[in-house]
């Protein structure tokens, strides 16, 4: 019979370490993500760090949090990169603690959708289902009947 060796204590802080560190890089992956999502490049980040603008060791508990509550990298990127996109279309401002919040809502939680009017010599068109025809108002609220061509209608984002 052929006994294993045990490890020795060495070895079990070596494993420690090594479980730590591949621990470590996978928050730093969701953090680094959260900041790609504000705007910011990998060098930006690093450099910011540096000269204390952010705070990184702020980020890393959160960072843990969503990744035990995510069950993986991808999962904690997918949902940070889709509060992102909610809260960026609503000019809203956001944290990794916005992902908890919103954790049960993740999948109803949609981009705010870009609405464009129509205008024409800058002056507002309305559409009226009724008598199926466009109407310009005036700076003086007065509707006129639109009767230029559908092609000279400029459509902006309304804003």
């Amino acid at each position: 019979m052929i006994k294993k060796k045990k490890p020795s204590l060495k070895e079990k802080e070596k494993e420690k370490k090594r479980i730590k560190q591949q621990e470590e890089t996978e928050i730093q992956q969701v953090v680094n993500h959260f900041f790609m999502s504000k705007g910011l490049s990998l060098k930006e980040i690093k450099k910011s760090a540096k000269k204390r603008k952010i705070i990184y060791s702020r980020y890393t508990r959160p960072a843990k949090q969503l990744l035990e509550l995510a069950g993986s990298v991808e999962k904690a990127k997918r949902a940070i990169t889709i509060v992102a996109d909610w809260a960026n279309s609503r000019k809203l401002d956001y944290a990794i603690e916005t992902v908890f919040k919103k954790w049960l809502e993740l999948d109803r939680l949609k981009p705010k959708e870009i609405v464009k009017k129509p205008f024409y010599d800058d002056q507002p068109l309305v559409w009226s289902k009724t008598q199926r025809k466009w109407y310009l108002i005036t700076e003086h609220g007065d509707w006129l009947e639109f009767a230029d061509e559908e092609s000279k209608i400029e459509w902006r984002i309304a804003g």
